[in-house]
């Protein structure tokens, strides 16, 4: 049962848009974090691209690391106390309301997706702390301002926001279009706003191959981009150290194995001036 601190535009009629006959981004994605929010198509796919680059597995796990040390970060070092998640995909372990809560109780969050898949599993991500508030929305990256105005029924957009786009701007094939949607959204925000972004990166040929692989299976093709390309999404913000990197190389532990780990996946933290 949801909390009634929460709440969601998510409509019964949701799981008649799921298609399993084909691969799917979330539930695949779900499949490599260990979830069991997927169907047979997916692990399919899975077990076939783990084949072709067994590395894709570490980009999924150590991505999902990345966004804990990133909403601990803005919400304790930088008292950010509202999250506005986009293309959040299937919940697992320590999503973003669950780590932000942890840090600060009365820490607001807004899930955002369009997606049947996820949709119909809205129901386990909307719990919060009595303090806090979190908010799941049916709404589309591609329509950035609608995503604020919805968004803006749960959060104050006159106070700093953190806006996460975690391993989804991939969906969006041209990058001019992409960078148009991110400034969109970053439009919305008052200044002290931050944005996080990850996503995996055409940097072996491992993970090119792969890339090849998933699109050709009949899923919603995801393409991956070069690292300079992930850091000009951040044009116009202060980048927070040490800048665009490999997630597991941001503020990771210095005991954390994951130091020592080399994954095609480049994440960064920007500040709004």
């Amino acid at each position: 049962m949801s909390d009634p601190s929460s709440q969601t535009t998510a409509t019964a009629g949701t799981s008649g848009r799921i298609d399993t006959s084909k691969p799917h981004s979330a539930r695949f994605w779900n499949y490599f974090v260990g979830g069991k929010d997927n169907y047979e198509v997916d692990r399919e796919i899975g077990d076939h691209i783990k084949e072709i680059f067994p590395g894709l597995v570490d980009v999924a796990v150590t991505s999902r690391h990345f966004l804990g040390r990133a909403v601990r970060y803005l919400a304790d070092e930088q008292g950010v106390r509202q999250f506005l998640d986009v293309g959040t995909g299937l919940p697992t372990a320590d999503n973003t309301h669950q780590v932000a809560q942890s840090v600060a109780p009365d820490a607001r969050i807004v899930y955002v997706d369009n997606d049947p898949v996820v949709l119909a599993h809205a129901h386990a991500l909307l719990t919060s702390t009595p303090e806090g508030r979190t908010a799941y929305l049916d709404a589309d990256l591609y329509d950035p301002e609608a995503v604020l105005e919805a968004a803006a029924g749960t959060l104050d957009l006159s106070r700093p926001v953190a806006l996460m786009i975690l391993n989804t701007l991939g969906h969006v094939g041209d990058y001019g279009q992409a960078r148009d949607l991110v400034r969109r959204l970053m439009a919305g925000l008052p200044s002290g706003s931050h944005l996080v972004i990850s996503d995996s990166t055409a940097t072996s040929e491992g993970m090119i191959a792969a890339s090849a692989a998933y699109n050709a299976s009949g899923a919603v093709p995801y393409h991956v981009r070069a690292i300079e390309e992930i850091g000009g999404f951040f044009d116009g913000l202060e980048l927070v150290e040490p800048g665009i990197v490999q997630v597991t190389k941001w503020r990771a532990h210095p005991g954390d194995s994951a130091n020592f780990t080399a994954v095609d996946a480049y994440c960064g933290v920007g500040r709004k001036p």
